[in-house]
C-alpha cells in the first residue's frame, strides 16, 4: 500500500515535492520531465551543487539544460566557503514560498539528506564546539587513529556512525563531541529538537533501482563519463584556486580527494578510479541508510519503464492536481 497523505493537509496546505534517491539513480531526469509537465519549479537540495566550478565531479546540470530548466540553489557560492544545513533551510524555505505565492509547486530534487531531514522536521540546537573536547579528540585521532574513533562512535550514536563516511574525521570527532559535552548522542538530540513539521501538502518519492548491482553499475558509468568530460583537469584547475585546500567541505564531494590525491601523487591513475568508485558506491550506501528511515516515503523503482507515468499518477493523486 502506498503512503497517501491526509486529505486536511492537501485541502489547507500548499503542496510540494521531494524527489530523493541515491547518487546516479535518474532523479534529475524524472524531475526534468516533471517540470516539463506539472506547474513545477525546481530546488536543488545537493551539498555540492551549491559550489561555483565544481561542475563535471558534481554531476551538475549543463548550462543548456539550466536554461530550459532553472534550478535554485545551483552555482550560489565558491568552493572556498562553507554551507550548512541550517543555511539551506533558510534559502529553502525562502524558494519555496515564492514559488508557491506565484501558484506553483515546489519540486525538490537532489541526494543530500541531511537537507531534507532539516528542512522536513527542523535543525535542533546542538552545544558549541569546546576547544579542550576538540584538542583531546585530535589528539586522540593521532593516536588510535579515525577507525578506532568510528567504532567509538559507533558505540555511542550506531545512527551517526552508519550515516558518517568512516573517512570523514570532521564529522565523527564532532558527533563524538557533542555526546561527551550533552551527555546524550547528536542523533537523540536532532530527534528531541524538532519543531514543527513543515508547512506544505508533502509527497515524498524516492527513486532507486531494486537491485543494488544496477546502482554500482550506474555508478562506475558516470565515473568513467565524468573522467571523459575532463573531471582530472577540473581538479587540477580548482587546486590552483586561492585558500582552497582538502580540509574544506567542498573537497569532501565525492570523487574530489580522490582525484586531487592522485595530482598530489599518492597514488596512479588506475588507483584514483577505483577508490572514486568505491568512494561514490559507499556514499550511495549511506544515502540509503538514511532513505530507508524515511516515513511517509514511495519507492519507485529508477529503472521501471513505467516510472514517469506512475510518478505522475501518484502526484496527481495524493496532491489532487488537475494538469
Amino acid at each position: 500500500m502506498l503512503p497517501s497523505l491526509s486529505r486536511d493537509d492537501v485541502l489547507s496546505k500548499p503542496p510540494a515535492i521531494f524527489l530523493m534517491g541515491p547518487t546516479a539513480a535518474g532523479k534529475t531526469d524524472l524531475a526534468l520531465r516533471l517540470f516539463d509537465t506539472l506547474p513545477c519549479e525546481l530546488i536543488s537540495v545537493d551539498s555540492a551543487l551549491v559550489y561555483k566550478g565544481m561542475d563535471i565531479g558534481t554531476a551538475k546540470p549543463s548550462q543548456e539544460l539550466l536554461a530550459h530548466a532553472p534550478h535554485r540553489l545551483i552555482d550560489i557560492i565558491n568552493p572556498t566557503e562553507s554551507y550548512s544545513a541550517a543555511s539551506f533551510c533558510d534559502d529553502a524555505l525562502l524558494a519555496m514560498a515564492e514559488i508557491t505565492a506565484a501558484g506553483r509547486i515546489p519540486l525538490l530534487v537532489g541526494g543530500t539528506m541531511l537537507y531534507y531531514r532539516a528542512l522536513e522536521y527542523g535543525l535542533s540546537e546542538l552545544p558549541a564546539a569546546d576547544p579542550v573536547v576538540r584538542a583531546r579528540l585530535d589528539a586522540e585521532f593521532e593516536g588510535i587513529g579515525l577507525s578506532a574513533l568510528h567504532r567509538r562512535l559507533m558505540g555511542v550514536d550506531p545512527l551517526a556512525a552508519a550515516r558518517i563516511n568512516p573517512n570523514d574525521r570532521q564529522r565523527i570527532q564532532r558527533a563524538l563531541e557533542v555526546y561527551e559535552l550533552a551527555g546524550v548522542s547528536m542523533s537523540q538530540l536532532c530527534e528531541g529538537g524538532r519543531r514543527q513539521k513543515l508547512p506544505y501538502a508533502l509527497a515524498k518519492l524516492i527513486v532507486a533501482p531494486t537491485e543494488r548491482a544496477t546502482l554500482h553499475r550506474r555508478i562506475e558509468l558516470r565515473f568513467d563519463a565524468m573522467l571523459k568530460q575532463g573531471f582530472v583537469e577540473e581538479v587540477t584547475r580548482l587546486r590552483g584556486m586561492e585558500g582552497l585546500d582538502l580540509s574544506m567541505p567542498s573537497m569532501r564531494a565525492v570523487g574530489y580527494r580522490q582525484a586531487w590525491e592522485y595530482l598530489d601523487g599518492n597514488y596512479g591513475y588506475d588507483d584514483m578510479v577505483s577508490k572514486g568508485v568505491a568512494a561514490t558506491r559507499q556514499f550511495a550506501k549511506r544515502q540509503l541508510t538514511w532513505l530507508r528511515s524515511e516515513v511517509g516515503a514511495v519507492w519507485l523503482d529508477g529503472e521501471s519503464p513505467t516510472l514517469f507515468d506512475d510518478t505522475l499518477k501518484y502526484l496527481r493523486s495524493e496532491l489532487e492536481l488537475s494538469v
